[in-house]
């Protein structure tokens, strides 16, 4: 019972600083400068998230068939394939891949 106190403990305390900043906050106006840094902030995050997931845990385990899916998965997008259908050609690249290496 003392685990589900401490969960409702902390989901409430996360709730209250996520809704704090908006209460206190939420008629201000954003400066013109972070506007710019808020929107490269997202295709900062995915390259970071994207270069981790292909070299591996401390950049050492890097796995040749993640490249070459992320490389069909470009290729169809240049080809204006819709993006589900080029995520599934990436993820049949990669499984293809490792089904004929082993």
């Amino acid at each position: 019972m003392t685990l589900w106190i401490a969960i409702v403990a902390v989901a409430a305390g996360s709730f209250a600083l996520k809704a704090a900043g908006p209460a206190l906050l939420g008629d201000r106006e954003l400066p013109a400068w972070s506007t710019g840094v808020i929107a490269l902030l997202a295709p900062a995050l995915l390259a970071g998230l994207i270069v981790v997931e292909v070299l591996g845990r401390r950049w050492a385990d890097l796995d040749w068939t993640v490249p070459a899916a992320l490389l069909a998965v470009v290729v169809a997008r240049l080809l204006r394939v819709p993006m589900l259908l080029a995520v599934l050609i990436g993820v049949l690249t990669a499984a293809g891949l490792r089904a004929l290496t082993g």
